[in-house]
């Protein structure tokens, strides 16, 4: 459904629609940024393989399409420094409020993010309507700090739904509860937030009905949103009636866990490491930037590496997880030359090894080596991730003894030897178990080799019938 035909159908709709108030009383004062995942997310069970279990409707999408791009962009990229400026370098709001004078992002043009986004392998786009600083990014009736009233006068938001629509590719709205700029956010100095400011007059109430006022905005004037994402519920406020609005209004349309119910899924933050055993039991997006300091466009940004960022997309695909990438543009309107590099690089990595990770089941219980994580497809093939750097170029997947009729290394196309053995290392068990040989750990250092093993159907009912590894 295109944008028009979706605002036109919106409005019909739209004038019988009440919100229905279930609402809880704020927190007095609290500090968590998130609500976590409790009703919703204790909906989806498990199967026994580790996949979290579909929705069953127009959400499901999520499920196809696990890799994303995150973009972060404001007037907060003409200072280049942090997309929490305004609070990071605690800079006055009459000072900061200035810089909307200054947006004028002549270069912007939506097709070439998603020509980038594509050659990533990246297959949605999560986009920051409104960050922290409360600059709206599209033509919003509820506030004047908005890119309309800027030297740019256009509305970003919808040449970017219009671009992703006329490609069919989904377009996620990130928004933000905690406001620097509405008199009416309760700015306490509490984490991510202002002290109070001068001409503030706090009024949750009617704050509220502001915030509900833009997010109806959202999901009647772009057509078709396939999800809403929320950040910075600094009360800690409960209002289900919000998402259910949002899902009445766009039911394709995921919703995160940090906003005003559990929502469908939970999100972890530069979280590389995180230890969520084989598989998540509950529906996970992990996010991430690729630039060590900050979200948005920082000109003296520090890069993490492709094996850091590559090993961390793997581990979250892997485990039956979606995965934001994040970059953030200039003030011009252009992903900076190294964001763009470091997308390519992992492009060209994703590409090789993508039928490992997509439309796959988590098989990591397969093994009780946890130097790696397997994937499964269907009931012969299984994909080894050696997503943890290589300690040689051997690696052993007990207690798995059945021989694979073919091995092959995914980055390259190139062939894996394999053998069933005993070796000195396993003299206490005496079992032979698979071993895939001389792997070119080296050549493959700054990413994370694949190797995918096909076996015939008499060793997969051996392998697949085996219970799970602890």
């Amino acid at each position: 459904m295109n944008r028009s035909e979706f605002i036109r159908k919106s409005a019909m709709g739209l004038g019988a629609f009440s919100l229905g108030l279930d609402v809880l009383p704020a927190a007095d004062g609290g500090s968590a940024a998130e609500v976590k995942a409790e009703s919703l997310a204790a909906e989806q069970h498990p199967s026994p393989g580790g996949a979290v279990k579909r929705f069953g409707d127009g959400r499901d999408w999520f499920f196809e399409k696990r890799f994303g791009m995150f973009v972060h962009w404001g007037i907060y990229a003409i200072p280049a420094w942090h997309e929490q400026h305004q609070w990071r370098a605690r800079v006055e709001r009459a000072e900061y409020v200035k810089l909307a004078g200054q947006w004028n992002p002549f270069l912007f043009d939506p097709d070439r993010w998603l020509d980038l986004m594509q050659e990533a392998g990246m297959k949605y786009l999560c986009f920051t309507t409104k960050h922290h600083d409360g600059f709206c990014m599209w033509d919003t009736r509820q506030t004047a700090f908005n890119v309309m009233n800027t030297p740019y006068k256009k509305d970003i938001v919808g040449m970017l739904a219009d671009a992703c629509h006329r490609r069919g590719v989904p377009l996620c709205l990130y928004y933000s509860i905690a406001d620097w700029n509405h008199p009416n956010y309760p700015n306490r100095g509490r984490h991510h937030e202002l002290p109070p400011q001068p001409g503030d007059s706090p009024d949750w109430d009617r704050y509220m009905e502001f915030l509900k006022a833009q997010v109806r905005e959202l999901c009647t004037g772009y057509g078709e949103i396939h999800g809403f994402w929320w950040d910075m519920n600094v009360p800690g406020y409960k209002d289900t009636s919000i998402n259910s609005m949002i899902r009445r209004l766009q039911p394709s349309a995921v919703i995160n866990n940090r906003g005003f119910d559990a929502g469908d899924f939970g999100t972890p933050e530069r979280d590389f490491q995180s230890d969520a055993g084989i598989a998540f039991p509950l529906l996970t997006e992990a996010c991430q930037a690729v630039g060590m300091e900050s979200w948005g466009f920082r000109r003296d940004e520090d890069w993490y590496t492709d094996r850091h960022l590559i090993n961390s997309i793997d581990r979250y695909l892997c485990r039956d997880a979606n995965y934001l990438l994040n970059v953030g543009p200039t003030a011009e309107g252009v992903i900076h030359a190294d964001s763009q590099a470091i997308l390519r690089r992992i492009g060209k990595w994703y590409h090789a090894v993508r039928e490992s990770l997509e439309q796959i089941e988590p098989a990591s219980h397969l093994t009780t080596n946890r130097d790696v994580m397997l994937t499964r497809r269907g009931d012969s093939i299984l994909y080894v991730h050696l997503n943890s750097y290589p300690k040689g170029n051997s690696v052993k997947l007990p207690p798995l003894t059945s021989k694979p009729r073919r091995a092959t290394l995914l980055n390259d196309g190139s062939p894996v030897e394999t053998v069933v053995n005993l070796t000195p290392l396993d003299h206490a068990s005496q079992q032979p178990v698979l071993r895939i040989r001389n792997l070119p750990v080296n050549e493959t250092a700054n990413v994370v080799p694949v190797v995918k093993l096909e076996f015939d159907e008499a060793e997969t009912a051996k392998i697949f019938s085996s219970k799970k590894s602890t």
